[in-house]
């Protein structure tokens, strides 16, 4: 029986991954705006019903990836060892990501990876959207800060959750956000990931240091 489940599992895993690779395939070719939901469906060899079923609005296609992230630093506060501040933990990871090149710290200069982050940021309705997987992301973390677990669905509203963890939460989101922003913006610019890693690590260190302090400097 559990055979049964994880090749189920594994079937859609491997489906939702097709539709999507096929999805951000036409959006780089012609731009997000000019391919339709059929033209993806017909692409990845599915009907338009199965393809919603995986991916309810048409930017989630582009964006799954983040949907990937969204407790990622919930989970690392989570997991962190005894001891281990959640922002050390957090910085840690983030410095982890610099350094091999994770596209979701903004430090890749891999073609594909410059072209997706250039269809993102240059498509309002994907930033919109963006916006919505990074609320998520607060959420959960603010749940793992108050020494819960991440909240889904109706539960995830910050009910229950005291307005302390959540403000917490919104900064460190928000420090995450920008700094990659301003890795990707720069490499955008023409400098490599290879001249942007040293400042880099040293502006993740100084944002972390800010939120340590309560942002006293300010």
């Amino acid at each position: 029986m559990s055979g049964g489940t994880g090749l189920r599992e594994r079937k859609k895993r491997q489906t939702y991954r097709a539709i999507s690779d096929a999805a951000i395939a036409l959006f780089l070719e012609k731009g997000f705006e000019a391919v339709s939901v059929a033209e993806i469906a017909a692409a990845a060899d599915v009907s338009k019903p199965t393809l919603f079923r995986y991916f309810p609005a048409k930017e989630d296609l582009a964006l799954h990836r983040f949907a990937d992230h969204e407790d990622e630093a919930a989970r690392v506060v989570a997991a962190r060892e005894p001891g281990v501040s959640a922002l050390d933990a957090l910085l840690g990871h983030f410095l982890a990501g610099l350094d091999r090149g994770d596209p979701v710290t903004g430090l890749s200069d891999v073609p594909q990876v410059l072209a997706f982050h250039r269809l993102l940021y240059g498509t309002p309705s994907l930033v919109a959207r963006l916006y919505a997987y990074q609320a998520r992301s607060e959420e959960a973390l603010a749940a793992a800060l108050d020494g819960g677990e991440p909240r889904t669905g109706a539960a995830a509203d910050g009910a229950g959750v005291p307005v302390t963890a959540r403000l917490a939460a919104g900064q460190i989101v928000a420090v995450i956000r920008i700094l990659a922003e301003e890795n990707w913006r720069r490499i955008a610019a023409g400098e490599s990931a290879e001249e942007v890693r040293p400042s880099a690590e040293d502006a993740a260190r100084l944002a972390f240091a800010q939120l340590r302090n309560g942002l006293g400097q300010v």
